[in-house]
């Protein structure tokens, strides 16, 4: 069903996607209490993070931006403007709220650089695809394997603690976590046809 490694020349003849939903920019601590409670109500969210790119050997910016994704709504945390509020640490912290990510160990490091808790409820999606014998399990290779789409990552790079992020910066962030949900979703539908 999947392939278990997947060429780069493959992946560039997929089509390219996009979050379609929509984006909610979390700026403020009027916007975070305006949308924490519709987070909240989540079973299952794609989980990612962003930090400026640090150009210099040795210098490592702290994280600038959380995404967490459904399948309709992307809500980015600017975490450099309002740091990792309560309700959100508990969202981190809750087992029963499934985020799903790719590379989420180092994630997991940084946030805790900016607040101390207990990941709870976090699965690796590198780790849930081996199950299915994928071997190449960075975000770009599992989203054209198990989705057959490409995801661009022209603005890897770009700078995250800028003061408004343009429309190919909120594209970006908005799909990498969206794709994690998708891709999750996707395999425990397979697995669910195997049983």
């Amino acid at each position: 069903m999947f392939l278990s490694s997947i060429d780069k020349k493959d992946i560039n003849q997929l089509p390219i996607t996009h979050f379609p939903g929509e984006i909610i920019v979390v700026d403020t601590m009027v916007g975070f209490n305006q949308v924490i409670s519709d987070i909240k109500k989540q079973h299952l969210l794609g989980f990612d993070t962003e930090s400026r790119p640090a150009f210099k050997k040795g210098v490592k910016n702290k994280l600038a931006l959380l995404q967490l994704a459904s399948d309709k709504r992307a809500w980015l945390f600017r975490l450099n403007k309002i740091g990792l509020p309560g309700e959100l640490v508990e969202l981190l912290e809750n087992q029963a709220i499934h985020k799903v990510g790719v590379a989420i160990r180092d994630d997991l490091v940084k946030l805790k650089e900016l607040k101390s808790f207990r990941p709870g409820g976090f699965i690796e999606l590198a780790d849930y695809s081996n199950r299915f014998d994928i071997i190449d399990n960075g975000l770009r290779k599992l989203a054209a394997n198990i989705l057959q789409v490409k995801i661009s990552k022209s603005q890897q790079l770009s700078n995250w603690e800028a003061d408004k992020y343009s429309n190919s910066q909120l594209l970006y962030a908005a799909t990498d976590a969206w794709a994690c949900y998708r891709m999750y979703k996707r395999l425990k539908d397979v697995e669910g046809s195997k049983n």
